[in-house]
C-alpha cells in the first residue's frame, strides 16, 4: 500500500544521512559561454549510483549533494532494484546462491545476509535457530548486526535493507522548469526572517563567489520556510554578453560551479546545507525510475504506488524509510499548511478591501450621476438663454411656430382635469393622505418586547392561578360556616326542650 504524506515540490531539506535522494546531484558543465572557471565532476553518487549530466532538482521529496545514501545503492543492490546505469538482472530465488549475477562483494553481502536471517551457523546448536530470529528482528526494524558465522564478520542491518517493514511510498510534485531557466535552490540553516532582512548581503555575497564578474547578475525568485528553522531560496544568474543581450546561466552550469569544492566551502560559511539544480526530468528517466523499484522497496508496493498515483502527468513515488522521514514529511506538509492558510489570510483581507472599494465606488458612481444630471440641467438652461439671445429680434420662423403648436396640444392635454395632470394631482393627494393617515397611526401605536410581553403573561398567568386558588379556599370556608351553622340550628331546640 502506498502512503501519501503531501510533502511539497521544492522543499528541501538537509539529510545527511539514512535518507533516500539525491535525484543526479552530480554534474558536469556542459560547454556554454558562462565565464567560469572549469568545473570539476563530482564524482558523487547520485539517485541511482552514477554520475549524471543534468541534475534534477526534487526539492524536499528528493535530496541532493550531501546525502549519504542513493535510491540506487545500499543492501537491496543485490536483488536487482539497480537505476539507470545499472544493468543487471533480477535473479531468481535459485540463482541466489549459486549463479550470482552482482558484483563479488554484493554477492557476497546478500549471501551473508540470507544465511544470517535463515541458517546460522555460530553456535551450533538449538541457539542458531533463536539467533535467525533474533537477526530476523532486527532486520525487520533496521538497525544492528546480525551474527551468523563466528569467522565472518556480521551483517549490518539499515533501514534500506529490502527487509525492513518500516518502509512506505508517498509521492512528491516534478518540477516543470527548464535547465536554460537557471533556477538553483540553495537551503540555507538559517530563518526566513534574517535572510529576508540580509538579502541584499547574500545577494552581494553569491556575486563575490561568482568571481565578482560585473557581467554577472545574482537574482532571488523566491524565499520559503522550511521547518527545523531552514529557508529555501531559490536564485537564477543573469550572464550580460557585451552586445547587449542577456541570457540566464543553465541551471546544471550554475550548481556544478556551486560544487566545486571550493565554492561549497565558501557556500557553507554562509549557512548553505544543501543546493541542488530544479530541472525537470525527461520522460526516458521517468520512465526508467519508475520501472526500476529503488533499493529495499519491494517490487509489488512499487507497482501498487504507481496505480495509485492520484497524477502520474505531476507526480512521482518517492520511497520513504524510518519515521525520521516520515517526520520531515509531516514536518514540511505542516509547514506548507501554514503557507496556504496565510495565502488565504491575505486573499480574504483583499477580497474584504476589494469589497469596501466597490461600496465607495458604487456611492461615487452615483454621486458623479447625480452631479452629470444637474451640470446637464445647467447646461439647457445656458442653451436656451442663449438660444433666446441669439432670436431676439427676429420673427418668429415657420418652424418655431410648429413647434409652439405642438406644444401648446401638449401642455393643454397635460392640464385636462380627465388627463394625465388630474390624474396626477390625484396621486399625490391620495399619497399625502396615506402618509399623513400613516404617520399619525404610527405615532399612536405601541410596541412591546417579546420577552417583556412573555414576562408579563408569565405574570398574569401567575395571578390567575393565585385568584383562583384564593377563590377556592373562600368556597370552602363558606362550606364549613354553612355546615357550623346547620350544626347549631340543631342543637338550640333540644337544649330548650332540656331546659323546659
Amino acid at each position: 500500500m502506498a502512503f501519501n504524506f503531501g510533502a511539497a515540490a521544492g522543499a528541501a531539506a538537509a539529510n545527511p544521512t539514512g535518507a533516500f535522494g539525491g535525484f543526479g546531484t552530480t554534474t558536469t558543465a556542459p560547454g556554454s559561454a558562462f565565464s567560469f572557471s572549469a568545473p570539476t565532476n563530482t564524482g558523487t553518487t547520485g539517485l541511482f549510483g552514477a554520475t549524471q549530466n543534468k541534475g534534477f532538482g526534487f526539492g524536499t521529496g528528493f535530496g541532493g549533494a550531501g546525502t549519504g545514501t542513493g535510491l540506487g545503492t545500499g543492501l537491496g543492490t543485490g536483488l536487482g532494484f539497480g537505476g539507470f546505469s545499472t544493468q543487471q538482472q533480477q535473479p531468481t530465488l535459485g540463482g541466489l546462491f549459486s549463479q550470482p549475477t552482482q558484483a563479488p562483494s554484493q554477492s557476497n553481502q546478500l549471501i551473508n545476509t540470507a544465511s544470517a536471517l535463515s541458517a546460522p551457523t555460530l553456535l551450533g546448536d538449538e541457539r542458531d535457530a533463536i539467533l535467525a530470529k533474533w537477526n530476523q528482528l532486527q532486520a525487520f526494524w533496521g538497525a544492528g548486526k546480525g551474527y551468523f558465522n563466528s569467522n565472518i564478520a556480521p551483517v549490518e542491518f539499515t533501514q534500506e535493507n529490502p527487509f525492513c517493514r518500516f518502509k512506505a511510498v508517498g509521492f512528491s510534485c516534478m518540477p516543470n522548469n527548464k535547465d536554460e531557466d537557471g533556477l538553483v535552490v540553495l537551503v540555507f540553516n538559517r530563518k526566513e526572517v534574517d535572510i529576508r532582512n540580509q538579502q541584499q548581503q547574500l545577494v552581494e555575497s553569491l556575486h563575490k563567489i561568482l568571481g565578482g564578474n560585473q557581467t554577472l547578475t545574482v537574482n532571488v525568485e523566491g524565499v520559503k520556510t522550511l521547518p527545523d528553522d531552514q529557508t529555501e531560496v531559490v536564485i537564477y544568474v543573469v550572464e550580460r554578453s557585451p552586445n547587449g543581450t542577456s541570457r540566464r546561466v543553465p541551471a546544471t552550469t550554475l550548481h556544478a560551479h556551486f560544487e566545486q569544492l571550493n565554492i561549497k566551502t565558501s557556500l557553507q560559511q554562509l549557512g548553505v546545507t544543501l543546493s541542488m539544480a530544479r530541472t525537470e526530468l525527461s520522460p526516458a528517466q521517468i520512465k526508467q525510475l519508475l520501472q526500476n523499484p529503488p533499493a529495499g522497496v519491494d517490487p509489488i508496493i512499487w507497482e501498487q504506488a504507481k496505480v495509485d498515483n492520484p497524477d502520474p502527468e505531476k507526480l512521482i513515488p518517492v520511497p520513504m524509510v524510518g519515521f525520521k522521514e516520515l517526520l520531515r514529511r509531516l514536518k514540511v506538509q505542516d509547514q506548507m499548511t501554514k503557507q496556504h492558510q496565510t495565502r488565504l489570510d491575505i486573499i480574504s483581507e483583499d477580497i474584504s478591501e476589494l469589497q469596501k472599494n466597490q461600496t465607495t465606488t458604487m456611492a461615487k458612481i452615483a454621486q458623479y450621476k447625480r452631479k452629470l444630471m444637474d451640470l446637464s440641467h445647467r447646461t439647457l438652461q445656458v442653451l436656451i438663454k442663449q438660444e433666446i439671445q441669439r432670436k431676439s429680434g427676429y420673427a418668429i420662423q415657420a418652424d418655431e411656430e410648429q413647434l409652439r403648436v405642438q406644444l401648446d396640444t401638449i401642455q393643454c392635454e397635460l392640464n385636462a382635469p380627465t388627463q394625465f395632470k388630474g390624474r396626477l394631482n390625484e396621486l399625490m393627494s391620495q399619497i399625502r393622505m396615506q402618509n399623513h393617515f400613516g404617520a399619525v397611526r404610527a405615532e399612536e401605536r405601541y410596541y412591546i418586547d417579546a420577552d417583556l410581553l412573555q414576562e408579563i403573561k408569565q405574570h398574569l398567568k401567575q395571578q390567575q392561578e393565585g385568584l383562583s386558588h384564593l377563590i377556592s379556599i373562600i368556597k370552602d370556608d363558606l362550606e364549613d360556616i354553612k355546615l357550623i351553622e346547620h350544626g347549631l340550628n340543631e342543637s338550640i331546640p333540644i337544649r330548650g326542650g332540656i331546659f323546659s
